[in-house]
């Protein structure tokens, strides 16, 4: 590529680039896919990489960070940055519009309106179109130079649109994090153990006061603009007041707005105009009612008299204008006393803490409950029974705590600790690893999570009862005919029946049961015929019905696989499941915890009691053989410092279970075992749970290794070790059915490409996982050499 061609090709990219960002940030009409957007940025990326002299300040690359600077300078603001007036009253509007009509002698003066959004207010210098500098508004006259943070604000054009543009102007706005956006990176913050953000506003001004601009690039900021000034081509840094309320050629205020938008900015779509007292009332009514839908947070309302000759003869008092003001909506934020926590069990058995908190108004609601989301948060909130906290209510969000007033806590507060047991059920209440979440265990009896079990458990690659959709569910738990997923099987023709009519008169709707004066059935008679058929079934489709935690389909035929029976699998200890192949200690512990609660065991039984069976159990697998060690087995239950060499050691010695569960001190000793690490063990084992887990970890190994065979080889499938991806539509061969066939040869059929992946069979309109395929050079298949492959006739 020529010096010309390459200019052009990086001007042509960073025009269609901040064609895009304009378009989404600012238009709100996105006009390309977030892959070609993508696609266009590395391509841009790349090249400026490869030529660095390229490089300008107002790239669309330039907005990822650079190095922390260590500080901020101080920016003097050429046009001091005023602060507005409250109000909190209609009264005190009133006076407000009184005061503008005596002064400038007129009826019903003309206002631009706004949302007052409650973030960080900033100043963007632009020079002949370019951004050039960034500040916040500190004390109105000088604030923090945070230029290279607010290059990172996608929402905040580099370089403005348009060929009429003065030589400077400093733009007005104010930066903010849009709702949803700080609910998904405090949710994101949450699951990984990272720090929350307070709310939306302290978001923003945290974000931009970030000596790292990196940082600031990853957080989900937005901007909108309000106000412009076009300044003498000089850097003044002390200007007149009197002169803080020109905007250049603008003669009104929303014909400024209109043009900041032409230029680029995004100025909000709430903006407006409004004549005299009653349409200000009226405005403020308005946006109030939208308060809790809209995308980012709000305090108020501003008025500002529209046309600038009206600003600049009412002036100024006490560094604020007499022309605009503020009016402010009820707090969002209130204090209030914590009086106790109750846990709330989802319906995918998530256990939520829940404050339950001294009635307080926030917002306008009365607020009794605010959730505290996790034993993490609490944890970092320090929060605890008896403190003294502010609750925030911010649109349609379920209020929180966001922090303690730590003087007002009384001496001695104990911490707070998760309980043991679900309140619900009684089940335990187990925490994910690597996770802040904690569950109720019991997914098959608690009355809380029931629907969903429901659910799950009828769905089309579980027990596929046909017709059981998410309306008989509800109907079927909440008109008491299920209370638990074995009910299902002794539901009757006259269960039905009643049922929808019970639902029709509660919902008062026309019973749809009845039809020419007679009651229709056959969608019954046919859900009954659904639920009989679904009594048989495989191992693979039982497990992965009963909706174990971490177990999917895989896991569930892995299981089937290596374990052959339900009698068998029911009752192993979690360490035994780690000797399944891609199952580690997590989806072990979780399988274990499933099988160790009375009630789920409770749920199985009547399961089969109510003629559930299933078809194709067997012996263990001779395949469990290879992974079948018990010196692996005791390392993986996480014996202090029993690694697994000492491990080996520990068997070598002490092969029998009775001497390992017996052994002191001198016998782990004379075995080879360290004394911190025999003493480890000794004291690990003292804990009566421990002993527990231990001994039927190794009762079980040794049941099972007795009906294992012993030295006859495993005969292997032709795709055992393999991992096979499937994508795109197969015409011949559903996707499922694809799946086992390549299962039943000893396949591990994947959802995503990785270096790991054997090969990808692709399909028509096969998408990203085939792009990825070749650009890791994986080998790819056509349906057509599936089908060869396979032995499956192709059609003629």
């Amino acid at each position: 590529m020529t010096n010309a061609s390459l200019t052009k090709r990086i001007a042509a990219l960073r025009e269609k680039i901040d064609d895009a960002n304009h378009r989404y940030h600012v238009l709100d009409d996105a006009d390309i896919p977030d892959a070609d957007y993508d696609a266009l940025m590395r391509e841009l990326i790349d090249l400026e990489a490869q030529h660095p002299e390229l490089v300008t300040a107002d790239s669309p690359t330039q907005r990822v960070g650079a190095a922390p600077s260590g500080a901020f300078a101080e920016v003097h603001h050429a046009i001091p940055m005023l602060s507005l007036g409250n109000a909190f009253t209609d009264a005190e509007v009133a006076d407000f519009v009184r005061r503008i009509e005596d002064r400038l002698d007129r009826t019903n003066p003309q206002f631009s309106v706004e949302p007052k959004l409650d973030g960080l207010a900033i100043s963007l210098r632009y020079e002949h179109g370019r951004f050039v500098r960034g500040a916040t508004r500190g004390d109105g006259a000088t604030g923090e130079d945070v230029t290279a943070n607010l290059r990172t604000v996608k929402a905040i054009p580099l370089k403005l649109r348009g060929d009429h543009v003065p030589a400077v102007l400093d733009v007005r706005g104010e930066v903010y994090m849009p709702r949803a956006a700080f609910e998904k990176y405090n949710r994101k913050m949450r699951e990984t153990g990272g720090k929350v953000l307070a709310n939306p506003r302290n978001g923003a001004a945290g974000s931009l006061r970030q000596l790292d601009p990196r940082l600031a690039a990853q957080r989900p900021l937005a901007f909108y603009a309000y106000g412009v000034h076009a300044l003498p081509d000089t850097d003044a840094t002390a200007r007149d007041e009197a002169q803080a309320d020109t905007a250049g050629p603008f003669e009104r205020h929303s014909d400024a707005l209109a043009q900041l938008k032409a230029w680029g900015f995004p100025v909000s779509g709430e903006s407006g105009t409004a004549r005299g007292l009653d349409e200000l009332l009226a405005y403020y009514r308005r946006i109030g009612e939208k308060r809790d839908v809209l995308p980012f947070d709000i305090d108020g309302v501003v008025y500002k008299l529209d046309d600038y000759a009206g600003q600049r003869e009412m002036g100024f008092v006490s560094r604020a204008p007499r022309w605009a003001l503020a009016h402010k909506f009820p707090a969002q934020e209130q204090s209030t006393v914590l009086e106790g926590i109750d846990i709330q069990i989802g319906r995918t058995g998530a256990a939520t803490p829940v404050a339950r908190l001294k009635p307080v108004q926030v917002a306008g609601v009365t607020v009794t409950n605010a959730t505290l989301h996790n034993i993490e948060q609490i944890r970092r909130l320090d929060v605890r029974i008896g403190d003294t906290v502010i609750v925030r209510r911010a649109g349609d969000v379920i209020p929180e705590i966001v922090r303690v007033i730590l003087d007002q806590r009384a001496p001695g507060a104990p911490a707070w600790t998760m309980p043991p047991t679900c309140p619900v059920c009684g089940s335990e209440l187990v925490k994910d690893e690597g996770s802040p979440i904690t569950r109720c265990s019991g997914e098959l009896t608690c009355a809380a999570q029931r629907n969903e079990a429901l659910r799950h458990f009828a769905s089309r690659r579980a027990m596929d009862i046909e017709g059981l959709g998410d309306r008989f569910i509800e109907d079927l738990s909440d008109l008491g005919y299920v209370k638990t997923i074995a009910d299902l099987y002794k539901l009757t023709l006259d269960d039905l029946v009643e049922m929808k009519r019970r639902a029709d008169e509660r919902d008062g709707t026309t019973p749809e049961t009845v039809k020419a004066g007679k009651v229709a059935t056959k969608w019954a008679e046919n859900l009954i015929e659904a639920i009989d058929t679904s009594r048989r079934t495989t191992l693979a489709r039982f497990l992965y019905a009963l909706g174990i935690e971490h177990v999917g389909e895989s896991t569930a035929k892995a299981l089937a696989t290596m374990f052959g029976s339900l009698a068998t699998i029911r009752t192993l200890p979690w360490p035994i499941f780690t000797r399944v192949p891609d199952i580690g200690g997590e989806v072990a512990r979780a399988i274990g915890h499933f099988f160790d609660q009375p009630g789920n065991q409770q749920a199985i039984d009547a399961l089969l009691e109510r003629g559930v069976s299933i078809g194709d159990e067997t012996a263990p697998s001779p395949k469990l053989r290879a992974s079948f060690d018990r010196a692996e087995l005791l390392a993986s239950i996480g014996i202090p410092k029993l690694t697994p060499i000492r491990a080996v050691q520990l068997i070598a010695a002490l092969p029998a279970r009775e001497t390992i569960l017996a052994a002191e001190p001198d016998v782990l000793d004379s075995a080879g075992l360290p004394a911190d690490t025999a003493d480890a063990f000794v004291h690990w084992r003292a804990v009566a749970a421990n002993r527990a887990l231990l001994d039927r970890t190794l009762q079980a190994y040794d049941t099972l290794d007795a009906q294992l065979p012993r030295g006859e080889p495993v005969s292997a499938g032709p795709l055992d070790g393999k991992t096979v991806v499937l994508t795109g539509t197969l015409s011949t061969l559903s996707r499922d059915a694809a799946k086992e066939r390549l299962e039943a040869l000893g396949a591990k059929v994947s959802g995503s490409v990785s270096k790991k992946t054997s090969f990808v069979v692709a399909g028509e309109a096969a998408g990203s996982k085939l792009d990825k395929a070749a650009e890791l050079g994986i080998e790819i298949w056509d349906e057509a050499r599936l089908l060869a492959f396979l032995d499956v006739p192709t059609p003629s």
